[in-house]
């Protein structure tokens, strides 16, 4: 077995009391007011002064912040720092993209739909594990769903609500690496909307389209929502079951992306795929939801993954012209997207077009670790 290893996050489900998830929301309450005032004493002294606050600076008033405030004052010190680290990472992304000429979107003050979530940036300092229990400071012990193991060391614990309760999750150093036997075996993969993949071998990975399918049932919790009175407990509780409906779509492509990446990960010891820029594609408003609903970011995270933690490799290659390179021969055979099947009229070859591509780039692949000439 090797001595290699890296990091990796483990999420569990809380079995938390009415008391505990009260007193979990008053923490993100209060994270996300703290994150709000930050960012407006950010934008004031710039636009008063000209001058920039730093992360450090802003971590040094919350001595005197919780002094004054017995409301923080009740909040572990490292979650209401990793709140003030949260903005600085926004800031540091926002000059990044726009020393890059990118689209930059300055940092907004944050609504309570969209923040959920808060950090003990240290195990052990306001959160740890006792007998199975996890143990948070001034909230208690909270019992843990453990539906696998914990491996490696906990470095960081961050807890999260969803649509269905409250989430743990550890994010664990030296976790041991687990190589599988070697099946001398390599494929390229070319990621599609007719079907979900395609490999150099032929073999076609149907596509799940659980967005497509749900489509019906979505539309329908979301006019229920509509229909309801704004502020009202009815209204609360369709804005719960339509969560819920998105909730039950992502866990369905996240286990389909899971199996998927699973079963190539134990047959091929490479694996070669488009290096896609998915973002720049979905400005394609005919296809931008069907690729949404494919996933193919999340997939590609997914699989490199667990290459990594069997000891496989998963290599990214250019993906231009690999539908129009002939496998066969190599020459470039123009046509376009609705054109299906790939037809040489130079050597002949002829195979549906998602299969000449997953067989390029399989090539490519290998050309680029020096395997062919």
């Amino acid at each position: 077995m090797s001595n290699r290893s890296l990091r990796k996050t483990y999420k569990y489900r809380l079995r938390t009391t009415s008391e505990q998830e009260r007193m979990l929301d008053e923490v993100v309450w209060q994270c996300r007011r703290l994150y709000n005032t930050a960012l407006e004493q950010r934008i004031i002294l710039w636009k008063q002064r000209c001058v920039t606050i730093t992360r450090n600076e802003q971590e040094a008033e919350l001595k005197d912040l919780r002094a004054v405030m017995p409301d923080y004052a009740a909040i572990n010190s490292h979650v209401l720092q990793d709140v003030l680290a949260r903005l600085d990472r926004t800031y540091q992304a926002f000059f990044r993209r726009l020393q890059r000429a990118e689209k930059t979107g300055f940092p907004r003050f944050q609504a309570r739909s969209r923040w959920h979530s808060f950090t003990y940036k240290e195990y052990g300092n306001g959160a740890r594990l006792d007998n199975g229990f996890l143990v948070l400071s001034k909230i208690g012990r909270v019992a843990v769903r453990w539906s696998r193991p914990l491996e490696g060391k906990p470095k960081t614990i961050t807890l999260s609500r969803e649509a269905d309760g409250w989430y743990v999750c550890f994010s664990c150093a030296n976790v041991p690496i687990h190589p599988l036997e070697s099946t001398k075996q390599e494929t390229g993969i070319d990621l599609g909307l007719e079907s979900f993949a395609t490999l150099s071998d032929g073999t076609i990975v149907h596509t799940p389209a659980c967005y497509r399918k749900a489509e019906r049932r979505l539309k329908t919790a979301q006019r229920r929502v509509s229909r309801r009175k704004k502020g009202s407990n009815r209204r609360k509780k369709a804005v719960s079951l339509l969560a819920k409906a998105h909730q039950m779509v992502k866990r369905q492509r996240l286990d389909y992306h899971h199996k998927a990446a699973l079963a190539l990960v134990r047959q091929y010891d490479t694996v070669y795929h488009e290096d896609l820029q998915v973002a720049n594609m979905l400005r394609n408003h005919y296809l931008a939801k069907s690729i949404a609903d494919a996933g193919w970011s999340q997939f590609v995270s997914i699989l490199s993954f667990k290459a990594a933690c069997a000891g496989r490799s998963v290599v990214a290659v250019n993906p231009a012209y690999s539908s129009q390179i002939c496998s066969g021969c190599g020459i470039l055979v123009q046509k376009g997207l609705s054109v299906r099947w790939h037809r040489c009229p130079g050597c002949g070859t002829s195979l549906h077009r998602d299969h000449n591509a997953a067989k390029n780039i399989e090539r490519l692949g290998q050309s680029l670790r020096g395997e062919v000439a």
